[in-house]
């Protein structure tokens, strides 16, 4: 008797933070985030609107990467690993490639979080993470057949990592984590003393 996984729900993880010059790009993009959360008042209005505790551009700003050359370049490196995903889990794109759709900062006060969601009307989604203090928040990814599990019995505390119901990515400055748009996910609470500051994507 054999058994083997079927419908494979990939997260591709990589880094920015062995390319050269990453340290001073990283804290041209802090700055560059933190330059918004301070001018945007239309980002700070609706982040207070919608209770977000702390900053986000998400409702405010659509054209970052031509606003801020640190954006543009963030833009260019994420572009590689997009591609490099789309191969890797079988997208068949007739030829072309994904594009960016839309580009967002996310500044997440200590205690902050963010409920589970999905990213419709996208391909792929994910996070670069620029500022990940210690006690930040991990990536929470929950396994997207949960909705039809009915009577399914919880996992075995030693389950591995493909049979959990959650999974729990913690990412350090410069992981670029990116998955498929409708894989819902959230950030639990953050428990660190300072800023938790990521920018997030999507591709169409």
């Amino acid at each position: 008797m054999t058994t083997r996984p079927l419908f494979v729900t990939r997260l591709y993880e990589g880094s920015l933070a062995a390319e050269r010059g990453f340290e001073t790009f990283r804290r041209e993009l802090e700055d560059a985030c933190r330059s918004l959360a301070r001018d945007d008042a239309a980002g700070r209005a609706w982040s207070t609107a919608h209770a977000y505790p702390g900053y986000t551009s998400y409702a405010s700003l659509n054209d970052l990467p031509l606003r801020d050359p640190a954006f543009a370049e963030l833009k260019r490196r994420i572009d590689r690993h997009v591609a490099r995903f789309a191969e890797e889990a079988h997208m068949d794109l007739g030829g072309r490639r994904l594009k960016l759709d839309s580009l967002w900062v996310n500044v997440l006060k200590p205690g902050g979080a963010h409920t589970g969601h999905i990213h419709p009307h996208s391909v792929v989604s994910g996070t670069v993470y620029v500022s990940t203090p210690e006690g930040a928040s991990a990536l929470k990814l929950e396994d997207p057949r949960l909705p039809m599990m009915m009577a399914a019995p919880s996992r075995t505390a030693d389950a591995p990592e493909e049979a959990r119901t959650f999974v729990y990515v913690r990412p350090e400055p410069g992981t670029v984590l990116l998955w498929e748009s409708w894989l819902r996910h959230e950030v639990p609470a953050n428990a660190a003393k300072s800023d938790r500051i990521s920018v997030s994507f999507n591709y169409r």
